[in-house]
């Protein structure tokens, strides 16, 4: 009888640390309730008001490439999604939203605790830990991020901030806003790169404004790109344009690139010469089963 009590007990102890280990939400074929281990149904933000106005961005540095979060591709509510295999070059705009209580104290993707107070986001396909500039289109406001969880898993968003993050850009009341992404790379040795270009946070970076056309470049080199797949070997990325061949009349390329994480061969569709065009050709492909696409600047 003793047995059987420490059996059973024993065995509603590992039920609860498996349970108190999942992250947000977890890759799976078997779809369970991803919300059962929060406390709060709805998400919200904490009552009181935070005052934002002293914090501060999220400063770059470098960080050695991590396995965890980092999964090639991933299945999350019976969708497949794609990990860049470099954040070099990426910038992107659509939706942003915001997490907070909710999740608040839980794991992310990345195994870190997520700090709604602190400026950190969560996106589908950036490698993480990284660190990205997220601006608002709407008020032209700028903020820097580290990005260290997955999301937001809705069609229509883009990426998910923090709540201060959120409050900080100016669209926490509003719930969403329109924004542009742009990935801050660090070299080993300290350097970094907003997009592909030199960058020193808080020096000379440029206004919504003052930005360059999506598509475009000060120097002409830069164009924009719809990515189906990186591959470590060429083969699969020819055999995935060759099938995007039947579905649109665009130029197409292998690109060969060499990361941190080794050589890739990045599939993509273009160049195009706006976003809508750009957005307009991921949504056709996508239609037509291409997965999980991203349009993001690269090298012509």
């Amino acid at each position: 009888m003793i047995r059987e009590q420490r059996t059973l007990w024993l065995g509603v102890l590992v039920s609860l640390v498996l349970a108190g280990c999942s992250s947000t939400p977890k890759s799976t074929s078997s779809e369970p309730d991803h919300s059962s281990r929060y406390t709060i149904k709805q998400d919200r933000a904490p009552s009181g008001d935070f005052d934002v106005s002293g914090l501060q961005d999220a400063v770059p540095r470098y960080e050695p490439p991590r396995n965890a979060g980092n999964m090639a591709q991933y299945k999350v509510w019976g969708k497949t999604y794609r990990v860049m295999d470099s954040n070099d070059g990426y910038v992107a705009r659509g939706i942003a939203s915001w997490y907070g209580e909710k999740f608040h104290g839980h794991k992310t993707s990345n195994g870190e605790i997520f700090d709604m107070y602190s400026m950190s986001a969560a996106h589908k396909s950036l490698r993480i830990p990284s660190y990205a500039r997220v601006t608002n289109l709407e008020n032209g406001q700028s903020v820097i991020v580290r990005v260290n969880d997955r999301g937001p898993f809705h069609d229509d968003r883009l990426i998910d901030l923090s709540y201060a993050a959120a409050k900080k850009l100016g669209y926490k009341s509003k719930g969403t806003a329109r924004v542009e992404v742009a990935a801050i790379t660090v070299r080993e040795d300290g350097s970094m790169t907003l997009a592909g270009k030199p960058f020193k946070p808080g020096v000379g970076a440029p206004a919504v404004a003052a930005a360059p056309v999506p598509g475009q470049s000060a120097g002409g080199n830069s164009g924009l790109f719809v990515q189906l797949g990186s591959f470590s070997q060429r083969d699969p990325a020819e055999a995935l344009l060759a099938k995007a061949r039947g579905v649109i009349e665009t130029p197409m390329r292998v690109r060969e690139v060499t990361t941190g994480s080794g050589r890739f061969h990045r599939a993509q569709i273009g160049p195009f010469s706006d976003e809508s065009e750009a957005r307009h050709a991921q949504n056709l492909l996508e239609s037509r089963g291409f997965g999980q696409s991203i349009v993001l600047t690269d090298r012509h």
